[in-house]
């Protein structure tokens, strides 16, 4: 009955009973590739898109916006406002933004200065949304109508004196007339360091210093500005577009719109000027796309060779099972055509269940996926419902699958009866791909590729219209590599295999000669597993090599970018916090271990823009981030020669802790009674971590008189100075001379607040004038005279200093770029042309690159002690530390970047290693290679065990009857495990051999240059190639434990087949 039903079955079918494992096989073979390629391409797409919207989520202000700007009056202000409404709408399409409008009046008088020569001032203004982005201290926001009313921010309030309620008049500097108001309300911003408040210090500080001194601004309601302020005023407008839903597709289309909203505003508006940096920004984020998916492709291609290779190999398998079966059908009549259709339906039979299931297993692999912690930690979700694109890219990648697993049959399909069984008795020990030379010929493409790969850099390359395009060749370079790697392989196993034969003959042990003998004569037989394992420990130690470089190529970026564990910039002047102030503030901050003042600036050297950074040397190693390869000479011996050229006196140190100075001098003019401009004297003040500042001037007169030095005001009103203090120097500024021949001043004593006396050495006999004008070297008390032919108005500095050694070299430290440009070498001294002035510098080291500098910016390192006394000795006043490098115990910025956050009146910007490490590793565009890396070495691990079980599961029914009598004629267990071992071991270990040198090689010429930056560039500091030993090691041995595992399984299998089979053989 059962018989009868059989044969009613389609042939089809029929074929496909009668061999489940091979063809359960397949199925998972196509199943596995197809739903690991789904979830690959899914995920490429996913994390693209997601790093797209993350980063115009967090981008600032600054460079999503567009802000429009004229002088306008109150006949046109409509006019140019629906304009400038319109063309932004125009250019964003149909993304939501936002447009706000802030107009500023002309000056205004404060009351009772009307009739001053230089009155205080004011302004009154409007800004739409200020109510939304400020907080009412006192009072309601101005309304419209009736008696005018104003609101002003709280410092602006304090300054004036004024309060809630109270009325004023101010008179027009330009119109003269009166304006009464009153105050109804005080406000402060809820963000003062907004983007769009910048370039507005009125707003921001309530006070502005200049040629006046304004306060304000008063800001009234949109509708009274228009009314009566609106005649020649200072309009901007600033467009935010909402970008977060933008698709990554529209980033050129919306870059270009936006780069013409210029032009289109100006057609309307001739006087408007506008800035955007969007389309920049958006024309580099769609590039760090391209890189991303570029550097994505690579473990797909690799991934897509391995799954093609699976099921060449299970195709094999099922074809060479069926041989003698094709064969029979064929002399039966069956055409080609017939049995192409039969192997053609088998495959879809394998193929199509897979096409369909892919697409719903794809979003619970990525959900698997999704619990990886860096995938996790960069906010990307990866669970997804399958689209239209899962189903088509499943049904491509089946339908591949499914030509992969008809086409041996195919081949197969022509040979008759007799030359089957005749093939059957020859073993080749070489393939086809071998005797053709396949394998040689993929070398040299593989050459090529890689080549490309360091010339350019990376898989992303110019296109012909000048844009940036992924290079085919190169991309598919690594997985030509990993395939031309793996044939190579295949050649050493008749030479290791005839080598192993001839050792373990000699020798006693059954199963290593039984072992060795079979591979000898049967090469091809573990040629197609040896390939399959062989491929996938390549891509598992490739993976764990790239992930493992990428990660320490961000932390070096991070490291580099700060140049410190913390870089906090401030201006050196500010009210809460000044310049002598700031030291101790960071040094005591939580956690924090050293700190250092840096002078940054951009200066002219040797004709180029280079960027300045100055520091203490003996301080270099303990807070300059500084990867050892990046410069030739160790940090501590660069430290002690940048410090070779500094003076051997030392500043007047002052006793104790003074918080101000008493200076008693006298001033001798010639003649006395010419008439003459200012005369101030300043002090230059070093503290305790080597930071200098210049007190604020005192006037001099004629005679004897005491110059009181605040130094408490150079720490700010929260700053602590860090002492001991000393002073450096002493600055005299002489400006318009009239007819003075001479001045001789005369130091006569020096104090600190507490009555202390400052000892000065030698009755200032070692100190001298410098400067730029001649000057008696001789002594403290100088006479100084007018250069011949300078004209009364001449303006004077001279600096009272230490004597100094006479023209020292500046020792330096130069980027290779600049020191190429400058045809400077290391250790000779020459006169360069640096910040307007000719200097003699020693470079001391050449740097590859310098931290805390922008990547491929020309740039030196000198010692800031050593700088600032070659500035004096020039009479330049000190250059302001605009600075601060901390380092942080074991690196731990954590706790002193939260401390310094809760100071937002200390006016500085932080850049934090840990937070850019975070973020450079959290960028979904950048750590999406990751992802990918994982995905593919699990699915890579995952073909290599199925096609090993297949084989192995083969091999075994294949030799049954072979073990069976060994086991009659007393072959025991352990040596049934023995000689399985032996042949299985041989294999796993060549593969783990050639996987591993296969997987060297990749990584030296390959893993470096797929590790880019957004750009499409090579990073700064250049990419290291960080080897994870440890999991490198554990990797072929945990294959190896599992694929034993499999073979003693076998084994115990095999084993339990006895004398019965062996009996029944021949009975067929």
């Amino acid at each position: 009955m059962a018989l009868g039903r059989a044969r009613r079955m389609p042939l089809l079918l029929r074929r496909a009973s009668s061999e489940p494992l091979l063809l359960l096989t397949a199925f998972g073979s196509v199943l596995l590739a197809t739903t690991t390629l789904v979830a690959l391409i899914t995920y490429a797409a996913v994390v693209t898109q997601a790093g797209v919207r993350q980063a115009m989520a967090v981008a600032p202000l600054s460079t999503t916006s567009a802000r429009v700007s004229t002088l306008i009056s109150a006949d046109d202000l409509q006019k140019v406002d629906a304009a400038v409404r319109s063309r932004a709408g125009a250019a964003y399409g149909d993304l939501p933004f936002t447009v706000t409008r802030s107009i500023r009046s002309d000056s205004y008088a404060l009351p009772g200065q009307e009739r001053r020569e230089r009155p205080d001032l004011t302004r009154f203004a409007t800004y739409e949304g200020i109510e939304e982005r400020s907080r009412l201290v006192a009072g309601a926001w101005p309304r419209e109508g009736g008696e005018l009313e104003v609101a002003l921010s709280r410092s602006s309030a304090q300054a004036l004196d004024l309060a809630v309620g109270d009325g004023f008049t101010v008179v027009g500097r330009l119109s003269h007339q009166p304006v009464r108001a009153r105050v109804a309300g005080v406000f402060d911003l809820l963000d003062p360091y907004d983007y769009r408040w910048q370039g507005d210090e009125l707003l921001r500080r309530g006070v502005e210093t200049g040629n006046y001194t304004t306060y304000g601004p008063l800001v009234v309601a949109p509708g009274d500005f228009q009314r009566n302020f609106a005649t020649n005023v200072s309009a901007s407008w600033l467009a935010v577009p909402d970008l977060r839903d933008l698709p990554r597709d529209s980033l050129r289309a919306v870059a270009a719109s936006v780069a013409g909203l210029g032009d289109d505003v100006r057609r309307d508006c001739g006087t408007c000027a506008t800035f955007t940096r969007l389309p920049d920004v958006l024309k580099q984020l769609d590039q760090a796309a391209l890189v991303a998916r570029s550097t994505m492709l690579v473990p797909v291609l690799q991934l897509l060779l391995l799954a093609a290779y699976a099921l060449t190999l299970t195709a094999r398998l099922l074809a060479d099972h069926r041989r003698m079966e094709v064969a029979l059908l064929r002399t039966r009549g069956a055409g080609a055509v017939r049995l192409g259709l039969l192997a053609a339906g088998e495959a879809l039979l394998v193929a199509l269940p897979a096409m369909a299931i892919a697409p719903l297993l794809a979003p619970w692999v990525l959900a698997g996926l999704d619990a990886v912690p860096w995938i996790q930690a960069s906010g990307v979700r990866l669970a997804s419902v399958p689209d239209a694109g899962s189903f088509a890219v499943s049904a491509a990648v089946a339908l591949a699958c499914a030509a992969l697993l008809a086409l041996p049959a195919l081949r197969g399909a022509r040979r008759t009866y007799v030359e089957e069984r005749s093939a059957l008795g020859r073993g080749a020990r070489r393939s086809l791909v071998q005797r053709a030379g396949v394998d040689m010929a993929l070398l040299t493409a593989a050459a090529l590729a890689i080549w490309q790969l360091g010339l350019y850099g990376g898989p992303v390359t110019s296109t012909a219209s000048g844009g940036l395009g992924i290079d085919p060749l190169i991309v598919t370079g690594p997985a030509l590599t990993l395939l031309c790697g793996g044939l190579l392989g295949l050649r050493l196993i008749p030479v290791a295999s005839s080598i192993a034969e001839r050792i373990t003959a000699r020798r006693r042990g059954l199963a290593p000669a039984l072992g060795s003998s079979q591979v000898s004569r049967r090469p091809l037989r573990y040629a197609g597993p040896a390939l399959l394992l062989t491929m996938a420990i390549a891509i598992g130690v490739v993976s764990l090599a790239t992930s493992a470089t990428w990660r320490r190529s961000q932390e070096d970026q991070a490291r580099h970018q700060a140049g410190a564990d913390l870089r906090v910039a401030a201006p050196a002047e500010s009210p809460a916090l000044g310049g002598l102030g700031r030291g101790a503030a960071y040094r005591a901050l939580p956690g924090v271990t050293a700190a250092a003042p840096v002078q940054r600036e951009t200066v002219d050297f040797a004709g180029m823009k280079a960027t300045l950074l100055a520091m203490d040397a003996n301080r270099l190693g303990q807070v300059m981030a500084w990867r050892a390869d990046l410069v030739s000479v160790p940090v501590p011996r660069l430290g002690h020669d940048l410090a070779s050229a500094r003076p051997g006196v030392p500043p007047v140190a002052l006793p104790g802790e003074p918080r101000a100075l008493s200076l008693r001098v006298r001033l001798g003019l010639t003649p006395p009674d010419a008439v003459h401009g200012e005369i101030r004297l300043r002090l230059v003040i070093v503290d305790a971590l080597g930071a200098v500042q210049e007190t604020a001037a005192v006037p001099l007169g004629a005679g004897a008189q005491e110059a009181r030095f605040d130094l408490q005001a150079l720490a700010g009103r929260s700053g602590r100075l860090s002492y001991p203090l000393a002073v450096q120097a002493l600055l005299l500024d002489l400006t318009d001379l009239g007819g003075l021949q001479s001045v001789t001043p005369a130091l006569e004593d020096l104090r600190t607040d507490s009555g202390a006396a400052v000892p000065l050495p030698g009755d200032m006999t070692a100190w001298t004038v410098v400067g730029e004008q001649p000057a008696p070297p001789d002594g403290f008390t100088v006479q100084v005279r007018p250069a011949s032919g300078q004209g009364a108005s001449g303006s004077f500095r001279l600096a009272v200093t230490p004597s100094l050694p006479t023209g020292p070299a500046l020792p330096v430290v130069l980027t290779a770029d600049l020191a190429a440009k400058a045809g400077l070498r290391v250790g000779v001294t020459d006169s360069v042309r640096m910040g307007g002035a000719t200097r003699l510098v020693t470079p001391v080291a050449v740097a590859s690159a310098l931290p805390g500098t922008a990547p491929g910016e020309p740039a030196l390192l000198t010692d800031l002690p050593t700088l600032a006394y070659q500035d004096l000795t020039e009479g330049r006043p000190p250059r302001p530390v605009a600075e601060w490098w901390l380092a942080a115990r074991e690196g731990d910025s954590s706790a002193a970047a939260a401390e310094l956050a809760r100071h937002p009146e200390w006016n500085q910007t932080v850049v934090d290693r840990q937070a850019l490490v975070r973020r450079l590793r959290d960028d979904p565009l950048a750590s999406g290679l990751q992802g990918a890396l994982v995905l593919g070495f699990l699915s890579a691990a995952a073909f290599a065990l199925l096609g090993f079980l297949v084989n192995t599961a083969v091999v075994a029914r294949e030799r049954a009857n072979e073990f069976a009598l060994l086991r009659v004629i007393g072959v025991s267990r352990r040596q049934v495990f023995g000689l399985l071992a032996m042949e299985q071991s041989f294999v796993v270990a060549l593969s783990s051999a050639v996987g591993v040198g296969i997987a060297a090689v990749m990584s030296v010429l390959v893993v470096p240059h797929i590790v880019l930056s957004a750009q499409a560039s090579a990073v700064t500091p250049s990419v290291v190639l960080d080897v994870p030993w440890i999991p490198v090691a554990a990797l072929p041995v945990a294959v190896a434990v599992t694929l034993l595992c499999i073979v003693a399984g076998l084994a115990r299998r095999l084993s339990g087949q006895g004398t019965g089979r062996a009996v029944r053989m021949g009975e067929d």
